[in-house]
């Protein structure tokens, strides 16, 4: 069997790619060109050059391919031109789906986001069949996947085998830009962390993310979504772990939200000015964490038996993988 996996230099990307040769797969990968491959040449993948906003490019990475896993997003919380993300997640998601069914693939996996969902009220979890509408979605990139799985299940519709999966918060090793979770790691190791807000994600070790994948295309109901995730933490409890786990004192100090609401829009207008600026403090980010991020993940264990590894576990090797890849300065007591 052979499967397309597209978005493998991304973080979860590269865990589904591994669990795939695990299982015996071959696998070939979508990647553009100038992107990184240093990871994904020491796992000897088909690499194919091409873009999911090009529709003949993803229809000849398809070739002979049954499966297909589609990961390629753009994952930014802020973007200072947001029209490339809506291209990739949203055209691109279009082209790929168009694509395997015209190619006949026998069973896809689209990738979505937690985000694409409703958050539950008062820290209550949420699950896939609560419903939610496009004006709950805070930023572009919660928008553009709330459209692109619209997109998905259109294409269902029209007969394509595509089950649809939901990560929550995936840490472990391997993030190397790295994603909006790992920042916060490598922030708390190299001391940049002296407090938090009061919310809460859910959180999963990304290697049970990439085995999900794989349980979705073979357990998965067609047309259905499962959220992929495994404990429900508050941010402080998250840390309290991350600092047992490294030996040092989790903040202790709970930042007041309207503050950091203001210094989130005032850090924002800067970076609009300053060509090439990122806000320290992405505003899209601060507006997510007026809700608790809290899940129901018991449909994907029900239907799929994902596995559920300790997530202690899974934020250690995170906090061993960045020290020892040279994103931690120092890790002082």
């Amino acid at each position: 069997m052979k499967a397309l996996v597209t978005g493998a230099t991304g973080f979860v990307g590269y865990h589904v790619v591994r669990f795939l040769l695990g299982r015996g797969v071959r696998v070939s990968v979508l990647v553009r060109k100038g992107s990184d491959r240093k990871a994904l040449d020491s796992l000897g993948v088909e690499i194919v050059t091409g873009d999911v906003r090009d529709y003949d490019s993803v229809d000849r990475a398809l070739d002979g391919c049954s499966q297909l896993y589609h990961l390629a997003a753009d994952y930014r919380l802020w973007v200072p031109d947001p029209a490339t993300m809506y291209e990739i997640n949203v055209q691109g998601t279009k082209n790929v789906m168009e694509a395997a069914l015209r190619r006949g693939v026998e069973k896809v996996v689209y990738t979505s986001t937690v985000g694409a969902l409703t958050a539950g009220s008062d820290g209550r979890p949420a699950n896939e069949e609560m419903p939610v509408s496009i004006e709950e979605m805070v930023g572009h990139y919660k928008r553009s996947k709330f459209i692109a799985e619209k997109e998905v299940r259109g294409a269902a519709e029209k007969g394509l085998p595509v089950v649809i999966v939901n990560p929550s918060t995936p840490v472990g090793p391997m993030d190397r830009r790295p994603t909006p979770t790992g920042k916060m790691i490598v922030d708390f190791l190299n001391g940049r962390m002296p407090a938090y807000l009061d919310t809460g994600l859910n959180f999963v070790d990304v290697e049970d993310v990439a085995e999900g994948h794989w349980l979705a295309a073979e357990r998965g109901r067609i047309g259905e979504r499962y959220i992929l995730g495994n404990r429900n933490l508050t941010l402080k409890d998250f840390f309290e772990i991350l600092g047992r786990t490294v030996g040092r004192s989790a903040p202790k100090v709970r930042l007041p939200y309207l503050p950091v609401l203001i210094a989130a829009h005032f850090d924002e207008a800067i970076s609009k000015i300053i060509p090439g600026r990122c806000p320290a403090i992405p505003l899209t980010g601060v507006r997510m964490a007026r809700k608790f991020m809290f899940f129901d993940v018991s449909k994907a264990l029900r239907e799929l038996n994902i596995p559920q590894s300790p997530v202690e576990r899974a934020i250690a090797r995170a906090a061993v993988w960045f020290t020892e890849n040279g994103y931690v300065k120092a890790v002082r007591g």
